[in-house]
């Protein structure tokens, strides 16, 4: 069965800026959510409520829920979109992401409804877009013919 052509640059790059906004703004929807939870969690604790889910859980809940829906969105959102060979591009989206997480949380930390800032977000639906143009070239290999040892 021989694969499919490879799709264009330009559609592969229009696919890839949806995919990758798509998993931005879901990663920090609930990013910003579990991290509502934690402030929640750390004034009823200052309030004098009994331990229960400590705010230091929900952050690293958020953390880490936010890390492991990138790329799942990522890798979902290209193989329906039709694509294959998403790995580049969801390595630099993740990668990207989880620096412009900790580049941007103490933002996140003034306050329910704040954003990460937006040059941070935009830079990873960029970086992660371009990076579902490299591709691997797959190496064809070609069973050896005896006629070569033919004088």
């Amino acid at each position: 069965m021989a694969s499919p052509a490879p799709t264009p640059a330009l559609p592969r790059l229009l696919k890839a800026l949806v995919v990758s906004s798509v998993g931005v703004a879901a990663s920090h929807l609930v990013l910003s959510d579990t991290l509502c939870l934690s402030f929640t969690a750390q004034a009823s604790a200052a309030l004098g409520a009994g331990s229960g889910y400590s705010s230091d859980q929900a952050f690293t809940s958020a953390l880490v829920n936010t890390f492991l829906l990138m790329p799942l969105v990522l890798w979902i959102g290209m193989r329906v979109a039709g694509e294959r060979r998403a790995g580049p591009m969801v390595v630099a989206g993740t990668v990207g992401w989880v620096a412009a997480v900790g580049h941007g949380v103490d933002v996140l930390d003034s306050g329910p409804g704040a954003v990460l800032p937006p040059g941070s977000l935009a830079l990873v639906v960029v970086g992660a877009a371009l990076a579902s143009l490299v591709r691997r070239s797959r190496a064809q290999t070609r069973p050896s013919s005896s006629s070569s040892f033919q004088n």
